[in-house]
């Protein structure tokens, strides 16, 4: 792999002891999948976050390198957190995870990096261009980073993205060469989708199919950022998929032609059946909205539908800091509160540690928390509708 000189410099020591770490990282990266050189990135977003996931040795990690100085050399976000960093109390967390917790965002915010807590860094501030070539590792990011906004990353893990930050640059393999993004499989889809569940289950079936490919869809009706969001985070959940082409709707489809590719159609018996394999509990001890966090967009609709209602169980909406300030603004959360339901920010159901707070089966219309959920959290899981979710609390 080329170097320039002042990477050569990096690799030998000249810039610190952290910087040799990282770019040594990537340039081990850069070797194992063939890339010829490093290309700048505009903008990373670091997974890793919360300390159910990278626990005692991570925190330390991250607390070591903070201290010897690492700085960002772009803009920053990070996935989400273990708990609501404001209100985690509120939410029953442990207070020695959120004393580690805090400690964790701390040496990231000693790094420069936003603390901005949410795997939707596209609403809440970090909004890369088409064709921008970045660093993102949360994987229902990158998949609506590739998709639909058309720019350029592939799913980083934690360090490396972290590597990516703090060297200002990434390996260029992959989904940053044009080639490597055209489709490999044509979905037609012939079932009825009506709502983010729908896009939801459709994606977990067709992550199951495709893998680590990339799909090309057709047949889908005209699809808000929701409905792509819903449809990507599942995909990149039950397979891997970091990019898909929808006809008419992703800015890239036109570049390609599903002819050739093999097809796969998609029923609505195909949708059925992935609702049934996905709901393995039949009476919800919470029912959490938010994953991917949740936009304004869904936030109004949630609040619309508890008007003038009460819950008689949990239910938490999830959503970014920022999205949350100005749903607040609008009077949502107020709304939302009022039905005795709660807005969650910074965290999610699958990386807070919600089996130690006691909840058992968890209510979710999101397709990848479904598939996360029994694993990472040993739930349970009631996979519905908004609507069907929000009658289910109201019980």
């Amino acid at each position: 792999m080329y170097l320039t000189k002042e990477e050569e410099k990096i690799l030998a020591g000249e810039k610190g002891e952290v910087m040799e770490r990282m770019f040594r990282l990537l340039v081990r990266l850069g070797d194992i999948y063939g890339a010829d050189r490093m290309i700048p990135v505009r903008s990373v977003q670091v997974a890793g976050v919360s300390y159910k996931s990278i626990e005692d040795p991570g925190m330390e990690f991250l607390e070591d390198i903070a201290k010897k100085g690492a700085k960002v050399q772009a803009i920053t976000f990070l996935n989400p957190a273990g708990m609501d960093m404001e209100d985690w109390k509120k939410m029953g967390i442990p207070p020695e995870f959120a004393k580690k917790q805090i400690r964790i965002m701390n040496a990231f915010a000693e790094m420069g990096i936003v603390t901005s807590a949410t795997c939707t860094p596209y609403l809440a501030g970090n909004l890369p261009r088409f064709g921008e070539h970045i660093a993102w590792s949360e994987s229902s990011a990158v998949s609506f980073a590739n998709s639909v906004i058309g720019a350029r990353t592939n799913r980083e893990g934690g360090p490396s993205a972290l590597a990516a930050a703090l060297c200002g640059v990434t390996p260029r393999y992959g989904l940053h060469v044009p080639e490597n993004r055209r489709p490999d499989f044509h979905i037609h889809v012939t079932a009825e989708l009506k709502g983010s569940s729908d896009f939801g289950a459709l994606g977990y079936h067709v992550g199951k199919i495709v893998k680590n490919k990339a799909p090309y869809f057709t047949g889908l009706p005209e699809a808000d950022t929701d409905h792509l969001k819903a449809l990507g985070a599942a995909m990149a959940a039950s397979g891997a998929v970091a990019l898909y082409h929808v006809e008419d709707q992703t800015p890239e489809a036109r570049l390609h032609d599903p002819k050739g590719l093999e097809k796969v159609e998609v029923s609505v018996k195909d949708i059925a059946a992935t609702y049934e394999k996905l709901n393995t509990g039949k009476k919800a001890d919470i029912v959490i909205f938010g994953c991917p966090h949740a936009s304004l967009r869904e936030i109004t609709e949630i609040a619309a539908k508890l008007k003038g209602k009460k819950v008689k169980r949990p239910l938490w909406v999830c959503t970014s800091r920022m999205v949350k300030e100005c749903a607040s603004r609008m009077g949502l959360v107020k709304a939302i509160e009022g039905a005795g339901a709660t807005v969650v920010a910074d965290t999610c159901m699958v990386v807070s540690p919600i089996e130690d707070i006691g909840y058992k089966t968890t209510g979710t219309s999101s397709g990848k928390a479904a598939n996360y959920l029994p694993g990472f959290c040993k739930q349970s899981v009631m996979f519905r509708s908004v609507d069907d979710l929000i009658r289910e609390v109201l019980q």
